[in-house]
């Protein structure tokens, strides 16, 4: 318990302040608004929660996710819970933080495929938004704007947060929070190598490492033409190398990896053996790293579905046609 409560942390009851981005409730709410609203995505179709569901861990359990006109995205879709305590954000790291990441949906044509100018003129758009916003930037001349879009989209996800996890629990000082195989599983996560990257608070989430340090996966697991975080850096060192997944909720976040390939968490774990640390992990020794990391369960953020305010004849309309 105190090697593990040296590596590990427990996710606190309240989500932390965001450094530049004070939360209110009237910000929360808004965000919370923003992350339910298609309307945002050029057809009108895809919200925030599309690809990030809050009540099935944060994901959509698809391998890649579906964007505008039914393209596929080009990486599985990580969880949103708990993301706010990932040093960075999306696989390669390319977003600071949970505001910037917020905004990259939107202007992906493959996702949302709209422009931060129509996100703005679209909300300005749904009479509702107004007293929204004023209430949310009580001070703002001009309250609506991608700034204020991003910004509130990010508070409302900094509180979907999963405390209470039996490992929590455990690190805690509840020696009784984990069964006996778990606590072989956790002895086996440390030893062998594992909380080398997955470690901290989400267990992951705060540095990037190639995939493949000592085996290179098969090309389902590592397509040759995703280098990974190369594309960010433009870095030869960086060829095929992703920030490290938080493992928090990963029994309920398949498929799994950035391609989302592998769809049993077992197998999941008997490849980060091989390709990460070169180790063949039997079947004793999976079994039980598996049982640990259902451990890292927490508590499910409970939401409130909001009611949206409606469009009238002066909204801007949706974008369906396969011209467009």
């Amino acid at each position: 318990m105190s090697r593990a409560q040296a590596l590990f942390k427990p996710i606190p009851e309240q989500p932390p302040e965001m450094e530049g981005n004070p939360s209110t409730p009237a910000k929360v709410e808004l965000g919370k608004m923003l992350y339910f609203e298609p309307r945002l995505s050029k057809s009108h179709a895809i919200s925030c929660n599309t690809c990030h569901l809050v009540g099935l861990g944060g994901v959509d359990m698809l391998e890649t996710s579906i964007g505008h006109r039914w393209q596929l995205g080009g990486r599985n879709s990580p969880t949103v819970l708990n993301a706010v305590f990932n040093t960075a954000q999306f696989w390669d790291g390319r977003a600071a933080d949970l505001a910037e990441q917020a905004g990259g949906p939107l202007i992906n044509p493959v996702e949302m495929a709209t422009t931060h100018e129509h996100a703005v003129e679209m909300i300005e758009g749904i009479p509702g938004y107004q007293p929204a916003f004023e209430e949310a930037f009580p001070e703002a001349e001009n309250a609506i704007n991608i700034d204020n879009i991003q910004d509130v989209i990010a508070l409302f996800e900094a509180t979907l947060i999963t405390p209470n996890a039996p490992f929590d629990q455990y690190l805690k000082g509840d020696a009784n929070a984990l069964s006996d195989q778990q606590k072989a599983g956790l002895d086996l996560f440390v030893n062998k190598g594992c909380a080398a990257c997955h470690s901290g608070i989400n267990l992951g989430g705060d540095q990037y490492q190639p995939f493949g340090v000592v085996e290179k996966p098969g090309a389902d697991f590592l397509p040759p033409e995703d280098k990974g975080r190369f594309a960010v850096t433009e870095s030869a060192s960086d060829e095929y190398v992703y920030k490290v997944p938080s493992l928090r909720n990963i029994a309920l976040t398949p498929p799994y990896f950035h391609t989302g390939k592998a769809w049993d968490l077992k197998q999941a774990v008997a490849v980060m053996g091989t390709a990460q640390l070169g180790a063949e992990l039997n079947d004793e020794e999976v079994e039980s790293i598996t049982a640990f990391l259902h451990s890292l369960t927490g508590e499910q953020p409970r939401v409130e579905y909001p009611i949206l305010p409606p469009s009238n004849a002066d909204t801007p309309r949706p974008e369906l046609g396969i011209d467009q």
